[in-house]
């Protein structure tokens, strides 16, 4: 069953870069909420959504035990001003995978913030796989992505984050503008970190982001911690992927909190750094929960 609750239309039209609407309103707020069920062996979807933001219909591609959902923001972006709140409750025994169909673009600001922020439940015995394609960082946003999972003791967690800084290749290098990213799981890991455009040491020196317009992280995270000797095995089944990386990616793996893994990389480009997450994410997905990997059929539409 989904209950669906529409508080708002969508406005016809929106600038390129979105810096008209910028200047013309507050902006755009959506919400959404989403409750995952073991029902069963099933796990059911519920959804509720003010604003443009909303999930297409549940799929269930490996059968009854796993739903798999496609977040779509028909505005297309996000200006100064605009908000997305997305709030998950994955409960016992459920699993629920949630992707979208292409990148969040956060679009040139005239001084307003836009923000995305998510805040995921996880129980005992559930799982979630927040597998968003890229953030899109264009040329003078100001803009933040903001993620929190709270973890239960028994739960499991596989998610990323992969950001691309500008478009190069139609010559927006990101030399004005900010974006901040914040990754926080309570109790196990804190990350907040702010790329500023215009900060040529940051973005080009090799303590830094040493020339990269891509950026990406993923995490594998349980509710309690994995035996120390479980998770040597998993960061080499991760290692052995690192071997060979394309050219100009730059990538490690560790371990820095008991219920944690994380994979970095950065590339010059965004298509092979995500190639290598979706790949990290495969074989975490296998050797980890035993799951054959299921990519969600709009990842190749």
């Amino acid at each position: 069953m989904n209950v669906r609750m529409a508080a708002s239309e969508v406005a016809p039209g929106i600038a390129a870069d979105g810096a008209a609407r910028d200047a013309a309103c507050p902006g755009w707020a959506s919400r959404l909420q989403l409750r995952y069920e073991r029902v069963g062996a099933r796990t059911v979807a519920w959804h509720r959504h003010e604003g443009a933001t909303r999930v297409l219909a549940a799929l269930h591609p490996e059968g009854d035990e796993r739903c798999h959902h496609v977040l779509v923001h028909p505005p297309g972006g996000m200006a100064g001003g605009d908000t997305v709140d997305i709030e998950l409750d994955v409960r016992a025994g459920a699993h629920a995978l949630l992707t979208t169909p292409g990148a969040t673009r956060f679009y040139r600001s005239l001084g307003a913030s836009a923000a995305q922020r998510l805040h995921a439940r996880v129980a005992a015995g559930a799982r979630l796989e927040w597998l968003p394609l890229e953030s899109l960082a264009f040329e003078g946003c100001i803009a933040e992505n903001r993620c929190v999972f709270e973890l239960e003791p028994g739960a499991g967690l596989l998610a990323w984050d992969m950001l691309a800084l500008g478009r190069p290749a139609a010559g927006d290098a990101f030399a004005h503008g900010s974006f901040t990213q914040h990754l926080e799981i309570p109790g196990a890991w804190l990350e907040r970190g702010r790329i500023d455009g215009g900060d040529r040491v940051l973005r080009d020196a090799p303590g830094g982001l040493a020339g990269a317009q891509a950026l990406g992280t993923l995490l594998l995270a349980a509710g309690e911690a994995l035996p120390a000797r479980r998770r040597d095995e998993l960061l080499e089944a991760v290692r052995e992927l690192l071997h060979d990386v394309p050219e100009g990616v730059r990538a490690g793996v560790t371990s820095p909190q008991p219920r944690l893994l994380v994979l970095r990389a950065t590339a010059p480009r965004i298509e092979p750094l995500a190639g290598l997450l979706h790949a990290a994410w495969a074989r975490l997905r296998e050797h980890a929960w035993g799951l054959p990997a299921c990519a969600p059929r709009v990842w190749s539409t």
